[in-house]
């Protein structure tokens, strides 16, 4: 029997091993995004993915049937939500200028690609509000952008889902 056990216990742990060997670069590119750390000095986001991970791993089992990534980075979401409220602010780059709730959808929307239902659902939000907080975040980065010197309008400034890029805007 203890036998058994233990060919069950390796078995999720080389599963868990693949999973964190082709998941982990993306999850902490998105923490490290929440944070608004630098990619080189990411404590904080390293913190929050480790934590997820852990949770992912101590629930391993019951995951049949569900996606790991998924449960990885709600949990990296939640995790981020709870302590978020602590540090409005931080040194990085242009998302440390958005409030933690502007970096939540965006990061989600934008990066992740996640739907407004499931963003929704999973912020606790309407999806109304969420359409809200991806464009007041995506207009704040574009007029950084512009003071900076670039142009609003550029092809490599993110547009949010469903919203006409600059090419297909009419003139008026």
């Amino acid at each position: 029997m203890s036998e058994r056990r233990s060919a069950l216990a390796d078995r999720r742990v080389r599963e868990f091993e693949a999973f964190t060997a082709g998941a982990a670069g993306r999850l902490l590119h998105a923490a490290t995004l929440l944070t608004a750390e630098s990619p080189t000095a990411n404590a904080r986001a390293q913190h929050l993915l480790t934590a997820a991970l852990a949770l992912t791993f101590a629930q391993w089992d019951r995951l049949r049937g569900e996606d790991p990534y998924d449960c990885t980075r709600q949990e990296l979401v939640h995790r981020f939500a709870r302590c978020s409220w602590r540090r409005h602010r931080t040194e990085g780059g242009v998302l440390a200028r958005l409030t933690p709730q502007e970096r939540l959808v965006v990061v989600l929307r934008l990066y992740e690609g996640v739907a407004e239902e499931q963003t929704a659902a999973l912020l606790g939000l309407s999806e109304e509000r969420v359409r809200t907080v991806c464009r007041r975040a995506v207009a704040a980065l574009c007029a950084d952008r512009a003071a900076r010197g670039g142009t609003p309008d550029s092809p490599d400034t993110p547009n949010p889902p469903d919203t006409p890029d600059a090419s297909t805007k009419s003139a008026s």
